[in-house]
């Protein structure tokens, strides 16, 4: 079986017992109760759409999108005010963008994105030490 190398974008979307995800260029979609279930039922899903080409869906192919307020409504953890200091924007702004008052421009959605994606390379880089 040959890596497919076509691109797939899914729309995730919070619902009342979890996600769903969908695509709208392939007849793609699936739910989980939370994200890495969804994860693991959106490439079950793309893998069982394209089988008859023999192709294989891999991380590389699967984009997930996300919108701002329902990706901070389920990431609780993320702290607006701390992101905002991280990536030198004012939190009021950011504030708005996550309570959907408003909508980021493509190149404040980048920031963004670029800043959660460093909070998250630091955290898998990090050890927590204990001692009994």
């Amino acid at each position: 079986m040959k890596t497919s190398k076509k691109k797939i974008k899914m729309i995730v979307e919070k619902t009342n017992t979890g996600f769903s995800a969908f695509s709208d260029d392939y007849p793609i979609f699936t739910t989980g109760r939370t994200i890495p279930e969804l994860i693991d039922n959106a490439f079950e899903a793309a893998n069982l759409y394209f089988d008859e080409d023999r192709a294989k869906i891999t991380h590389e192919n699967v984009k997930f999108e996300i919108d701002f307020k329902q990706f901070f409504q389920y990431y609780k953890v993320l702290n607006s005010k701390f992101l905002a200091d991280k990536i030198g924007m004012n939190p009021t702004l950011l504030s708005q963008y996550v309570r959907g008052h408003k909508k980021p421009s493509d190149t404040q959605a980048e920031k963004i994105l670029s800043g959660i994606h460093q909070i998250g390379q630091e955290l898998s880089e990090i050890n927590l030490i204990y001692r009994r």
